[in-house]
């Protein structure tokens, strides 16, 4: 038994010249399991590569909520930052449903109403369905990325009946994330929760055996210095166990509990 961080990007490309390093300094701390997700079909096939090569890494493939409609965007004239080139929605599903059996996860996805217009919300919701379905139809946990649209991804997810489901890095309202909780959905904490409200305040009211624990690295360093990585999870367990009066030893149990009830194993 040890700590997992259920979501993490090790494929971006600031972790390229020290992998090695980044995966060696998660072991040190106690990280047995690093769910890497993918972003769409070139990215899910990099993520499938290092998982082959590293037992520590649990492969999760997915397709960016923008990504999914990001043609529709450039049609309407839309300018959306991504990294990297723009990948086909279509070979990235196909992508998806052809190794969906290879796959510890499926993740992330979801819906994204910050860059998306409230006119392709719908093309948006219809390939997040599809997405769900296949994750569903394979008994695969989801791993979500919301943003602006928490409450209609709960909507959704409750009329198709997805139960395992991780919302990776909620940024709606703590009441909301509460609800969702009690629905029965796990929700992760990431590596910046010792400087957010919000994630400090999950970390007080939702119970334990909902909670997961995340890095989302590079993105959200606990110290906005350097990138994340998988390694700051020690962190965030310790951090949740003083906020729950309880040994660091009892909150890693209880975080490897959540993690087994939604994936099936133990990190």
């Amino acid at each position: 038994m040890g700590l997992a961080d259920v979501h993490a990007h090790l494929t971006h490309p600031r972790f390229a010249g020290d992998l090695v390093g980044v995966i060696a300094r998660a072991r040190d701390a106690g990280v047995t399991s690093i769910v890497v997700n993918g972003l769409n079909a070139a990215d899910n096939a990099a993520v499938r590569d290092l998982a082959r090569r590293e037992p520590a890494i649990r492969p999760a493939f997915g397709l960016y909520p923008v990504d999914a409609v990001l043609p529709e965007m450039r049609a309407l004239g839309i300018e959306y930052p991504r990294e990297g080139p723009e990948p086909p929605v279509a070979e990235s599903v196909a992508w998806l449903r052809a190794h969906v059996d290879e796959a510890f996860a499926v993740g992330e996805i979801g819906l994204d109403g910050y860059w998306v217009p409230v006119e392709l919300w719908p093309r948006q919701e219809e390939i997040f369905r599809e997405l769900v379905a296949l994750a569903m139809a394979a008994d695969k946990p989801i791993v979500i990325h919301t943003r602006k649209r928490e409450q209609r991804a709960l909507e959704i997810l409750t009329e198709m009946g997805a139960r395992r489901v991780c919302w990776h890095c909620f940024g709606g309202k703590v009441r909301l994330a509460q609800r969702i909780a009690a629905h029965g959905h796990w929700l992760s904490i990431p590596a910046n929760a010792q400087r957010s409200e919000s994630f400090t305040r999950m970390l007080q009211t939702i119970p334990p055996e909902r909670l997961l624990l995340e890095t989302d690295c590079p993105y959200l360093s606990p110290d906005r210095v350097r990138p994340s990585e998988p390694a700051d999870v020690a962190a965030t367990a310790a951090y949740a166990a003083r906020l729950w009066e309880v040994t660091p030893a009892v909150a890693e149990e209880r975080f490897a509990a959540s993690f087994a009830a939604l994936f099936g194993v133990l990190p």
